[in-house]
C-alpha cells in the first residue's frame, strides 16, 4: 500500500495562500509469494520454484513480466556479481486460474526473466521452474541463497516482489570407490583391495552413525593384513570374515569420515568441496 500527498498553491495580487495537505492510499492490487519446494540444497542439486502472483484488481493485468534474481551476489574487490542458481531449461510452466497455458516466454538467462504475462481481474497466476545448483552456490558455516522475484507492469514499475531462501543440506554424503592391485594375479597369488570413502557432506561421520562396510569376495581371499587409514585392523573386533563364503564386513561403529571442506576460490568465486576421506586396504592371496 502507497501513501501520496498533494498541496495547492493560490497566487494573487502578489500574494501566496496553501491549501490544506490530502493525503490519500493507493491500495495494492497485485501481491507476489515466491516458495522453494525444497528448503535445501547439495552440490549439483535442483531445486523447484513457484512464484504465486494475485490480480486482486478491476482490471485485467496484460505485458507482466517476472524477474528473478536467481540468488545473485556480490563477491571480490571490485565487486563481481555471481549466480549460485542455473535456470533448467524448459522447467518452465504456467498456470492461470488453475489452468495450464503454453509456456512463458523466457526473455533473459540473467537476470532470468519471464514475460507475456496476463492476469485476468481478480484472478491468479502461478508460474514455476527449476534451478540448478551451480559452483557459484555457497557452502559452510552461515550460507546460504537468497532468491528474489519481482513482478513489473508493461511500464516497468515493480508492483510486487518476494523472495525464498534456501540453506545448504546438513549431514554427510558418502560414495565410495573400490580398486584392485594387481589387476593380473596369478592362481594363488597376492593382491590388494583399496576402498576409498569420500564424504561431501557438511557433517562428518562419527561412531554414532553406524557406518556398516561390507564386500564379498569372490573369490574368496585368505586374508594377510587389513588397515583403516593406515593402522591395523584386527579380525573379531574391527572386522569379521568368512572365507568359506568370502564375506568382510565390519561392526557398527568402527568407520568414521570427516567432514568436507568447503572453500571460495578468491579469483573466480567459485566453491571448491575438499572431500573428507577414510580408507580400508585389504591384502590377501587367493583360495584356488
Amino acid at each position: 500500500m502507497a501513501t501520496f500527498y498533494n498541496q495547492a498553491t493560490l497566487s494573487y495580487n502578489g500574494n501566496v495562500t496553501v491549501s490544506n495537505i490530502t493525503t490519500g492510499e493507493i491500495l495494492d492490487t497485485v501481491s507476489a509469494t515466491k516458495t522453494a519446494l525444497t528448503d535445501t540444497y547439495s552440490q549439483g542439486s535442483d531445486t523447484a520454484f513457484v512464484i504465486s502472483i494475485r490480480n486482486t484488481g478491476t482490471a485485467d493485468l496484460t505485458g507482466l513480466t517476472v524477474t528473478d534474481d536467481l540468488g545473485s551476489y556480490s563477491f571480490g574487490d571490485p565487486a563481481e556479481e555471481l549466480v549460485p542458481l542455473t535456470y533448467t531449461e524448459g522447467s518452465a510452466k504456467l498456470f492461470i486460474d488453475g489452468v495450464l497455458q503454453a509456456d512463458p516466454t523466457v526473455g533473459s538467462a540473467q537476470p532470468l526473466t519471464f514475460t507475456g504475462i496476463s492476469i485476468p481481474a481478480g484472478g491468479s497466476a502461478i508460474l514455476t521452474y527449476e534451478a540448478a545448483v551451480n559452483q557459484f552456490a555457497p557452502f559452510g558455516a552461515d550460507a546460504s541463497i537468497t532468491n528474489t522475484a519481482e513482478i513489473t507492469g508493461a511500464g516497468g514499475s515493480v508492483l510486487a516482489s518476494d523472495s525464498a531462501t534456501i540453506t545448504p543440506e546438513e549431514g554427510a554424503e558418502l560414495t565410495i570407490t573400490k580398486s584392485l592391485s594387481p589387476v593380473t594375479v596369478s592362481g594363488n597369488g597376492e593382491l590388494t583391495y583399496t576402498f576409498v570413502i569420500q564424504n561431501s557432506g557438511t557433517a562428518a561421520v562419527t561412531a554414532d552413525d553406524s557406518v556398516i562396510f561390507t564386500d564379498v569376495f569372490e573369490p574368496a581371499l585368505d586374508i594377510t593384513a587389513v588397515t583403516y587409514n593406515g593402522a591395523p585392523w584386527t579380525e573379531g573386533t574391527n572386522y569379521t570374515y568368512s572365507e568359506a563364503t568370502g564375506l568382510f564386513t565390519t561392526p557398527e561403529g568402527q568407520i568414521t569420515v570427516p567432514a568436507a571442506e568447503f572453500t571460495q576460490d578468491p579469483d573466480t568465486g567459485a566453491w571448491i568441496v575438499q572431500p573428507g576421506t577414510s580408507t580400508i586396504v585389504i591384502t590377501g592371496t587367493l583360495i584356488s
